[in-house]
């Protein structure tokens, strides 16, 4: 072999023919990458495996390389997309189940994918946190459910971490479809029969009303209307001894059908008249249409046709986005130092806590020059090799949610901008995710709404009376390079006009919801209530406030985001249950840093003093465990 050769090469080639074999496909194309394993109707992704090929690396790379090929081997797509269901949750539940009974069909016919795809869940769990979890709404029931069929199915024991997850889940799961979940084993080889028993699931589950049609009881009723079709031609060869008799029964049957008819078309008419009474005395109203908001179902919209998400590409020409991104940044000159400091703190911070420990005497890593000595005194004692261990540090998402509302013109706007700019960059250095919104109005007093308003004879108590604007500047798989020209758009006159919070708080927590990261923080940055001129001369005064209080509560409450809020100006801490308010919009970038590194902070009193707000202390001193012999076990 030659120096300049990658020693993972044969191993990478090795291991791409055996996932073409597992799979039964000798066409597939196998490819290794920096970039998240996948899989399509033609190429499998798999990790990057470096020069090094340490055992975690191999183990990864084997484990999503038979995950993915026995994927491919068990699996119908066709069979599957007849029993898909509708709902999200279900849709989950129906899928995580499916991959589970794949893989246990490959660890009974080959143990050793067994032990692969279990280093590959290993890794997951660890990377996502999950042996911290402490109660079941922290785990996600769709990758429980999933465990749960493939410990019944192979009778093995899960990995360190997701044993938790179905931890958390089992008494539920087992309760409410134990009882079918028993029929497991007779099902697991046939797709149909698998599918229709996940559907079960999903039902004993509480998620029946998401499942949609059935697809068997379709298929039924296309069989009958088959045979019926075809009986005919099965009693062809019958036809020229009974030709006499089916022409007599025809006719026959032709005049019962006219008296039939007839008798059908007096009756409608002898109760048409009383049918029509009757619906004009007691007519049927339509369904009410969905509430506007989960947080508060009375909350009224009078229009959401002119409403609009968009990218913020959509909303101007690349050289214009390129000319106003230009002027950003020969605007915040001055301050683009003072903002970077601040954020090789925030970066030196998180990797602190990702690596800050090593592991010593391994056979290969970084020379351990401290034992050095030992290879002196003895020639023939070996070198020693140290490797840092990453700690417990979940994967996580962060959303910033930028108020773009005619108040923050000017300086505001514009730290805001290059603050999330630099947010952003820093945290992918770190392995976290950003997304970056804004939200504000298509227009001044109400635009189109208004104007269907008014059309409309002006209704009382209408409810929003403006058109949204949801901005997406960066999602959160965008890399920052490709879309950074996106947050000079904040620059562009016009765009800033009016800001209903509540909605776009709402909005903003629905896209962080559905994202797989297992920690997910939601930053808003406004500079005071929500203000909609339109909208609040029609409706009592704190129509929209108490909506913005309402959707705060629901977040909170569901704690399946991390909530907090930067005030500029304004005291936003009456809204918010963690905020701060700075006086000066200087000071943005260091409160967005001091924030966020206060939320990935371990120790709670540490957080407690970086966030500066006193109740901090009192919550974690009653969530903190206790010594043991002080009344009660650990929390």
């Amino acid at each position: 072999m030659k120096p300049a050769d990658n020693p993972a090469d044969p191993f990478k080639k090795a291991l791409a023919e055996a996932t073409r074999t597992l799979a039964d496909e000798r066409e597939l194309n196998v490819t290794f990458t920096v970039d998240p394993p996948g899989m399509t109707r033609e190429a499998v992704r798999l990790p990057q495996v470096s020069r090094r090929m340490s055992r975690d690396e191999v183990m990864l790379a084997r484990g999503t390389a038979d995950a993915f090929a026995l994927k491919r081997r068990y699996h119908d797509g066709a069979v599957h997309a007849r029993y898909l269901p509708q709902g999200p949750m279900a849709r989950d539940l129906y899928e995580a189940m499916e991959t589970a009974r794949c893989e246990a069909l490959g660890a009974r016919a080959m143990p050793g994918t067994a032990t692969n795809i279990d280093a590959r869940i290993a890794q997951e769990a660890d990377r996502k946190g999950w042996a911290q979890l402490r109660e079941a709404g922290e785990a996600p029931l769709p990758v429980a459910a999933g465990y749960l069929v493939r410990a019944l199915a192979t009778g093995r024991v899960l990995p360190r971490g997701a044993d938790r997850v179905l931890d958390l889940w089992r008494p539920f799961l087992e309760d409410q479809a134990g009882g079918t979940l028993a029929g497991l084993d007779e099902a697991l080889a046939s797709q149909p029969a698998f599918a229709r028993l996940a559907r079960r699931v999903i039902e004993d589950l509480g998620y029946g009303d998401q499942l949609g049609e059935d697809p068997d009881a379709q298929g039924e009723d296309d069989e009958d209307a088959e045979a019926e079709e075809e009986a005919p031609d099965e009693e062809g060869a019958e036809e020229e001894s009974q030709d006499s008799e089916e022409s007599e029964g025809k006719s026959e049957r032709e005049e019962e059908a006219t008296d039939a008819e007839a008798a059908t078309e007096d009756l409608a008419e002898d109760t048409g008249e009383d049918r029509e009474m009757a619906d004009a005395d007691a007519p049927v109203e339509p369904p009410p249409p969905p509430p506007h908001s989960e947080a508060d179902p009375a909350y009224k919209v009078f229009e959401t046709r002119f409403d609009e998400e968009v990218a913020a590409e959509d909303l101007a020409e690349p050289a214009e986005l390129e000319r106003l991104r230009a002027y950003l940044d020969h605007q915040l000159e001055p301050v683009k130092g003072a903002v970077g400091r601040l954020a090789n703190k925030l970066q030196r911070r998180l990797q602190a806590q990702q690596n800050r420990s090593w592991e010593f005497d391994r056979e290969e890593g970084i020379l351990d020059v401290a034992r050095l000595s030992r290879v002196v005194a003895n020639p023939t004692t070996p070198l020693s090799f140290k490797v840092e261990k990453d700690t417990q540090f979940r994967d996580t998402v962060v959303t910033l949610l930028l108020d773009n509302s005619g108040s923050m013109r000017g300086r505001p706007i514009s730290i805001a901008a290059i603050s999330a700019d630099v947010l952003a960059r820093t945290l992918e250095r770190c392995q976290v995710k950003v997304e970056i919104l804004g939200f504000t109005t298509r227009a001044w007093k109400g635009g189109q709404s208004r104007e269907a308003w008014l059309h409309a004879g002006r209704p009382q108590g209408p409810g929003r009376l403006n058109d949204l604007r949801h901005i997406v500047y960066k999602g959160a798989d965008a890399p920052l390079r490709r879309v950074r020209d996106n947050l000079g758009l904040m620059m562009k006159e016009g765009l800033l006009k009016e800001n209903i919070d509540g909605e776009a708080l709402e909005w903003a927590h629905r896209r962080t919801v559905r994202r797989p990261e297992a920690r997910r923080i939601l930053m808003v940055i406004s500079d005071g209530a929500p203000v909609d001129d339109s909208t609040l001369s029609v409706n009592p005064a704190s129509f929209l406030e108490k909506h913005l209080r309402d959707v705060i509560a629901m977040i909170e409450r569901r704690r399946q985001v991390e909530l907090i809020a930067i005030g500029i100006g304004h005291d936003v801490t009456r809204y918010y249950g963690r905020a701060v308010t700075i006086t000066d919009v200087e000071q943005l970038a260091g409160a967005m840093t001091e924030q966020l590194a206060a939320l990935f902070e371990a120790d709670p009193r540490a957080r407690a003093r970086m966030v500066g707000i006193a109740r901090a202390l009192a919550e974690p001193a009653r969530t903190r465990p206790r010594p043991p012999g002080r009344g009660g076990a650990p929390a």
